[in-house]
């Protein structure tokens, strides 16, 4: 299936590992060119070298801390200048410290909404001008099973991330008419740095093996494993395609059936 991404720009925040990387991979495979970032440079730089020659498409990437508002800046400002226009932009974080409410004090709450609601607000509104001009954008969220279904001992995520999707649902009826889509993608357990992170904190708080967690999660999921960063950027592929012209307000799940809700 073509999806209509060759030519295309695309911007994928937080892309040196993980599910970043996993969009920036497959955008690149599907023809757009991208501006990739993250905190870290050096993994940025060797991830962007291999997405580059394995796909041939222009890859810039921009070491920036996304939570300072002159870090986004900055990325918008790169992506301006060296491929013209952002046509996709993939929003994504990592996700705030686990705990209960009591070990999280107002810095803890403050750096959250900083980092996983303010960094996305920021991006959306250095995009949408050019967006609305051209009369085509997609603007694809990254965030959560937590928000349909809240996880014990996150409140910080399934709280701020429940704020990206009022944002992004308010967003995407105010721009649809101008021809540009807003979608979440709630993924669930996937296998990334920040599970492993999980699994580590849940075993030392129960005082139990580190593979007990995943035995305990595929036991919650209905297809019996987790899920690769791949599976989920295919979705998000998607959603930035022409094909996905009618598609919009949405929070799509990428969880093996993990969310038990009939909506």
């Amino acid at each position: 299936m073509d999806l209509g991404l060759k030519g295309k720009s695309a911007l994928v925040a937080a892309s040196s590992r993980g599910l970043g990387r996993a969009v920036a991979e497959e955008l690149a495979a599907e023809g757009a060119d991208l501006v990739m970032c993250a905190r870290s440079e050096d993994a940025l730089r060797e991830a962007a070298q291999v997405i580059r020659e394995q796909t041939g498409v222009r890859v810039v990437a921009v070491a920036a801390d996304l939570t300072d508002p002159a870090g986004a800046a900055r990325v918008l400002d790169t992506a301006v200048r060296e491929l013209g226009r952002v046509d996709v932009l993939v929003t994504n974080t990592g996700g705030p410290p686990p705990g209960p409410f009591e070990t999280h004090g107002p810095e803890a709450w403050d750096a959250a909404v900083r980092q996983n609601l303010f960094s996305v607000v920021n991006l959306a509104r250095g995009v949408l001008a050019g967006m609305k001009q051209r009369r085509w954008g997609r603007i694809i969220n990254i965030t959560s099973i937590a928000v349909k279904q809240p996880v014990d001992d996150l409140i910080l995520s399934n709280s701020v991330r429940a704020a990206v999707t009022g944002f992004a649902r308010t967003l995407a009826n105010e721009v649809a008419a101008d021809g540009i889509t807003v979608n979440n993608v709630m993924p669930g357990y996937t296998r990334t740095d920040r599970l492993e992170a999980l699994a580590r904190r849940t075993a030392e708080r129960k005082g139990i093996d580190p593979a007990h967690p995943y035995d305990a999660w595929n036991d919650e999921i209905p297809m019996g494993r987790i899920g690769e960063p791949h599976e989920l950027a295919a979705l998000v592929a998607f959603l930035a395609s022409e094909r996905a012209s009618y598609i919009t307000g949405n929070s799509i799940s990428v969880d093996g059936g993990w969310i038990r809700s009939l909506l």
